[in-house]
């Protein structure tokens, strides 16, 4: 590894700021990287790992490289995240969150507060609540995952678990909701449990509360809740193929919708709730901005996959072809579907109330909000789901999704 001299200089600065750094001449920071946006607090980094990007930034108590080499690049790493090996890549890890070696975590990845993977789990696109924990060889891309209170009680994925998120006919339109936003920021929801040696092919949408057993692979929604589900393997069978058919397009168009409104719903939760819980945070500014980078390139993301999902079946569904512009407007320009929701005010104020009386970090705090006003706030989510889902059919009203 060669160290260029503005490296070696950034990293006599890391040390003198209290860094700990076993072997200076085993890394290398890019010369793009502020170093002030790295914490001298209780910062641990190992022989091997290499920190690049200007949109970097690294809280107290982080640990990087314990297990394995660490590579980094414009990641927001919150306080006490430790990544013990693997590479990371445009995504942001909220504070406690916990990686193992041979993670190989790629753009666009949120994980919230406790989140975590054991060893050799991929990500992309992909977005945990807080304490959702990963097993082993794990390969979890474009999806979203919710449910649980705790460490104790925690939504989980059993080790070699694949979300199956791209098709024959070539396509990512794939992205699974497992829970939901409106109802997973609560963190009063139970736990959601997928068994090892499963899957999931993209789309579908599962309910809290489910246990999933092992072995099973899901192919259609599951939105009731508290069930145990399985799935038999299909049988033994050989047929013609009819390239871009999508015999389910209705249900995969309906659910790349309902998972897009989610993502916006998520930012209405950042702007308005998480902001100012952030701003008290060291580097907390940056953090927030982190968050809403990842929303903006989750959303372009799955507008993209569905004008590609346009485009293969422009000549036996044309509707969504022909109307894509309209339908991608609605996501765009926002205004119409957050404006003027009553149901927004009544949370905000109730959240402003309770903040007067329980001066608590954000977790603790959402997790002791009443009953009431936890539901107070799911209408208001849910509000924008139900402005989503009545644009949507104003803009595709022949193809009945909703």
């Amino acid at each position: 590894m060669e160290i260029t001299p503005k490296a070696t200089t950034k990293i006599k600065r890391l040390i003198e700021k209290g860094v700990e750094i076993p072997n200076p001449m085993a890394i290398d920071i890019g010369d793009e990287v502020d170093i002030d946006h790295i914490s001298g607090n209780n910062v641990k980094i190992y022989p091997g790992c290499k920190i690049y990007g200007e949109k970097t930034v690294i809280s107290s108590g982080v640990e990087l490289g314990f297990e394995a080499p660490v590579t980094i690049v414009d990641c927001q790493l919150g306080a006490h995240v430790k990544l013990k090996g693997g590479y990371f890549y445009g995504s942001i890890f909220l504070e406690k969150v916990n990686m193992g070696l041979g993670a190989h975590v790629r753009e666009a990845c949120i994980l919230e507060e406790e989140a975590s993977g054991a060893h050799c789990v991929g990500l992309k696109q992909t977005i945990l609540f807080p304490f959702v924990t990963l097993g082993s060889l794990i390969n979890f891309c474009d999806c979203f995952m919710a449910g649980g209170t705790s460490r104790r009680d925690h939504s989980e994925v059993g080790s070699s678990y694949i979300h199956f998120n791209f098709t024959p006919d070539g396509d990512k339109a794939t992205a699974s909701l497992i829970g939901d936003v409106p109802r997973g920021v609560m963190l009063n929801k139970p736990r959601i449990f997928l068994g090892g040696q499963g899957g999931i092919v993209g789309p579908v949408r599962i309910g809290f509360g489910n246990v999933v057993a092992a072995g099973s692979i899901l192919r259609r929604d599951y939105l009731e809740e508290n069930k145990l589900i399985t799935a038999k393997s299909l049988p033994n069978a050989t047929m013609d193929i009819r390239p871009h058919g999508y015999p389910g397009f209705v249900r995969i168009l309906r659910n790349n919708i309902i998972y897009l409104a989610n993502i916006i719903c998520l930012e209405e939760w950042y702007i308005n709730v998480r902001q100012d819980f952030l701003k008290n945070l060291e580097f907390g500014t940056l953090l927030y901005k982190g968050l809403l980078d990842k929303i903006y390139l989750a959303k372009k993301e799955r507008l993209k996959r569905i004008k590609d999902l346009a485009e293969k079946v422009k000549e036996t569904k044309p509707d969504l072809y022909d109307n894509f512009e309209s339908l991608e407007n609605i996501f765009i320009n926002e205004k119409g579907i957050r404006e003027d929701i009553n149901e927004l005010d009544r949370f905000l104020d109730g959240i402003y109330r309770h903040r007067q009386e329980n001066d608590l970090p954000y977790i603790d705090f959402i997790k002791g909000l009443p009953e009431e006003l936890s539901r107070e706030g799911t209408i208001w989510l849910d509000t924008i789901i139900d402005r989503i889902r009545r644009k949507t059919k104003e803009v595709l009203p022949n193809i009945n999704l909703f």
